[in-house]
């Protein structure tokens, strides 16, 4: 018999779905079975003061058509730590953060819980340039200023 594969734990917004989240997914997939927490739009807008590119449906359709991911849902909760209700019904064996995600917050969680919190560095899939939401956003609205300065 087979022993159970672990379960692995990631959350964030994914609007901009782009090849360093598939890389995120890939190197949480090592560990076991991906489960991913997506912010509601709500969430985002109240967090980010801004609304997503991409509506919450859109963003977990792309998430589970990844082949890293075993499954993925919309988190319920609010604020920084939406997927409390998530986690406490998933009960993973592991929380798998980028290190730009980690928070104390976050490791008090998972020690109140027994879940093992593993923090690794954005690494890009081979051949393939570092990305990240922030600076694809702002490499857009920048084609976008000089797109404007054109006209």
């Amino acid at each position: 018999m087979k022993p159970a594969r672990k379960k692995v734990f990631v959350s964030g917004c994914y609007d901009l779905l782009h090849s360093g989240h598939v890389a995120f997914f890939a190197a949480a997939a090592r560990l076991g079975d991906v489960y991913v927490g997506i912010g509601s739009d709500r969430n985002i807008a109240r967090l980010k003061s801004r609304a997503t590119i991409n509506p919450e449906t859109e963003r977990l359709y792309m998430v589970k058509a990844i082949r890293y991911v075993k499954d993925a849902w919309i988190n319920s909760g609010m604020g920084l730590m939406d997927f409390v209700a998530e986690v406490d019904r998933l009960k993973p064996d592991i929380f798998f953060v980028n290190s730009d995600g980690y928070s104390d917050e976050k490791a008090a969680f998972c020690r109140e819980r027994g879940i093992e919190l593993v923090v690794a560095e954005r690494v890009p899939a081979q051949g393939l340039p570092a990305r990240s939401t922030t600076k694809l956003r702002s490499c857009l609205a920048r084609k976008e200023e000089n797109a404007s300065l054109r006209v």
